[in-house]
């Protein structure tokens, strides 16, 4: 029936391409004989932006959500652990299910732009399909092979990134070609984020994969519906032809949808009919998520503040011996009276004892050489470029980047990273915004590099982001010009195998946390000297939220 349909509308439209027909007015007609009470009214408007499905990810999406009105950004992540450095929330995860184009991802960009939350993971089970064998990719190319049956999924790595992701963690997604049915050799990094949108047409088909699922969600449209909205993203974004489409439809789609699919309505908490166009059901969906993130706010900072931190300082902690030079250095760049170039190089100076002290912690298989280079005899260490394990810095923007050159100077071919983590003027809580981590850093050696250190926070963040990447916590250095005690407790009872150097230790915080005495704020207003402009050829990962 559904095959005479398009037939017919194809000889009456006379277009030379199917991709055309198919938005031609007169199909509508053809379909249903009134062109006032036509499909096409169902349809998405013409103008309106369409997932484009040749792949299942984009490698160069961009990590925001445009809309109409404003632009989402998935920056700007408040803390996602709590006072002691553990996981102190895990994410809201949202279900969503429904046939094959019954509008779930419509309806789940609906449920972004309504929540208005910066930090958000759409996740779609079209990138977690099987990699076909030879014989199973001849059976796709005839339309003979079933994708929308259980097995088609690989259901454990499905429920071990979702899990990742709910406890906050960074994961990497497959990312599915649909032309080749093969999954591209570079996998996309997402980041943990408050809120997940897991959508897909068997997403209630594993009871692992419900259990993870906060909120369960089935998108119910008209099956006629369905069928048009299919034909025209499988033609006009995945290059297939009329017949195999219908083909398939009537062979997989529909028998899979009345036999896996429909049943799992009763498991839903709320079944949304007519897809993204019914607001009502998305304003009652928006209102509990958002009474649901209210109830998982967290005060970090504040925690850290009132923290009563009366033990002695940690084990963990190395203070850069006070030799007559670093107080000296000291004397210099805490002085109110210094000049800004003054400021500049006699920071240096103490940056890089700072890190040649921050050297001799790694481990005995890293070569470090002593080298006399300075005309008092004094000792200068270079870390060979035969170095194992790989050593990584990883700078906390904007101030941390001043440290930069100073390692780049000890270690010649050293990878650097960087994390930018500012704090909001309305919670005074930090917030990441920018995450930019070369590949493959579990394995490394990092130095951790933030001029001041205060409450810790921005710190004890920086710590979790690696952690989350899989980084071992005694591989972890927190090498930093000054710090306060509140910070330095902070870190270490959170973290107590990360090793904390600085060359100084201040004892107390001013009404505004700022390190007293400390150095002021020049150390900010300085970082114009840090590390080169990043250059295109490192090995570096592009972050995506």
């Amino acid at each position: 029936m559904y095959k005479m349909y398009v037939l017919q509308h194809l000889t009456r439209c006379q277009t030379p391409r199917c991709v055309q027909a198919l938005t031609c007015p007169c199909f509508a007609v053809c379909c249903s004989g009134s062109g006032e009470d036509s499909l096409d009214r169902l349809l998405p408007p013409s103008g309106a932006p369409r997932r484009k499905s040749a792949t299942s990810l984009s490698k160069t999406e961009p990590p925001l959500l445009r809309t109409g009105t404003r632009t989402i950004y998935t920056a700007g992540r408040p803390p996602w652990y709590d006072e002691h450095g553990a996981q102190s929330k895990e994410a809201f995860v949202i279900g969503l299910c429904g046939g094959s184009a019954s509008g779930k991802t419509t309806v789940a960009n609906k449920i972004i732009e309504a929540l208005d939350v910066p930090w958000v993971v759409l996740l779609s089970m079209d990138s977690f399909y099987k990699v076909l064998s030879p014989e199973e990719q001849a059976l796709a190319a005839s339309n003979d092979y079933n994708f929308d049956h259980p097995g088609a999924f690989d259901f454990e790595l499905l429920v071990a990134t979702l899990r990742k992701l709910k406890q906050g963690k960074s994961v990497k997604i497959p990312v599915y070609d649909f032309t080749t049915h093969r999954r591209q050799k570079d996998w996309k990094n997402v980041y943990g984020a408050s809120v997940i949108i897991f959508e897909g047409i068997m997403s209630f088909a594993d009871k692992e994969l419900l259990q993870l699922l906060d909120m369960k969600i089935f998108v119910d449209t008209d099956s006629d519906i369905r069928l048009v909205r299919r034909l025209r993203r499988d033609i006009t974004e995945r290059g297939r032809d009329i017949e195999g489409v219908i083909k398939q439809y009537n062979k997989f789609v529909k028998p899979a949808f009345e036999q896996y699919i429909e049943p799992t309505m009763r498991l839903a908490d709320i079944v949304v009919p007519r897809g993204g166009g019914n607001m009502v059901a998305i304003d009652l969906i928006v209102q509990h998520v958002h009474s649901q993130l209210e109830e998982r706010e967290l005060s970090v900072r504040a925690l850290l503040a009132s923290a009563q931190q009366t033990q002695p300082l940690p084990q963990t902690l190395s203070v850069l011996e006070s030799t007559p030079q670093v107080r000296g250095l000291h004397t210099i760049i805490r002085s109110k009276e210094t000049s800004r170039d003054e400021f500049i190089f006699y920071s240096k100076r103490l940056m890089r004892l700072l890190i040649e002290h921050a050297l001799t912690f790694l481990p005995s298989q890293v070569s470090v050489t002593s080298t006399r280079v300075c005309p008092q005899g004094s000792c200068h260490h270079t870390c060979s470029a035969a170095s194992s394990p790989q050593i990584t810095g990883v700078s906390i923007l904007r101030a941390g980047e001043t440290m930069e050159p100073a390692l780049r100077a000890v270690c010649k071919d050293v990878r650097i990273g960087k994390i930018l983590i500012q704090t909001n003027l309305d919670s005074g809580e930090p917030e990441l915004h920018y995450l930019r981590l070369p590949k493959d850093i579990s394995e490394d050696h990092v130095i951790l590099m933030d001029s001041t250190v205060s409450t810790g926070a921005a710190a004890m963040m920086a710590v979790r982001v690696l952690l989350d990447h899989e980084v071992q916590e005694d591989k972890i250095m927190l090498v930093s010009l000054l710090m306060a005690e509140l910070g330095v407790h902070s870190v270490a009872y959170a973290f107590p195998k990360v090793k904390i150097i600085t060359t100084a230790v201040d004892k107390s915080l001013d009404d505004n946390l700022h390190v007293i005495p400390g150095i002021g704020k020049q150390i900010n207003t300085h970082t114009h000297y840090g590390s080169d402009s990043w250059s295109d050829e490192e090995d570096q990962e592009q972050p995506s939220y």
